[in-house]
């Protein structure tokens, strides 16, 4: 999958939309965001955070079943903290929403499962 560019990702053959799951740092932070024409969710992490482990399979389901309508950025905050101090995330797991180039939403913590999807959701409709 291109890590950035506009629109959404299609299959070549029979044209179905892809899951648009990418991971951005912080060379590639802006133009993963700043070109997405979806909205995208922005998982902040770390590989040694239980809580982030915990949630990071619903998200990965959230681009497969969102497929189309959401973009997924993974940003591992011990290897981008610039990501992490530019957008002030002090705790993690962090979730940002990005509609347009904009933070329109954030999320810390892990929460359950439905609860998180429930908040894509909603955060989906305009």
């Amino acid at each position: 999958m291109p890590p950035a560019r506009a629109g959404k990702v299609r299959c070549a053959k029979c044209h179905t939309d892809l899951p648009w799951l990418v991971e951005a740092d912080d060379d590639s932070f802006d133009a993963v965001v700043g070109e997405a024409t979806l909205p995208v969710l922005v998982d902040v992490w770390a590989p040694w955070c239980g809580p982030c482990r915990q949630i990071a399979p619903v998200v990965d389901q959230l681009s497969r079943d969102l497929a189309g309508r959401l973009k997924v950025a993974k940003v591992n905050a011990d290897t981008s903290p610039r990501v992490a101090q530019r957008h002030g995330v002090s705790s993690i797991p962090t979730l940002l929403l990005y509609r347009d180039g904009q933070e329109a939403d954030r999320m810390v913590g892990a929460v359950p499962a439905p609860q998180l999807r429930a908040w894509v959701e909603r955060s989906l409709t305009p």
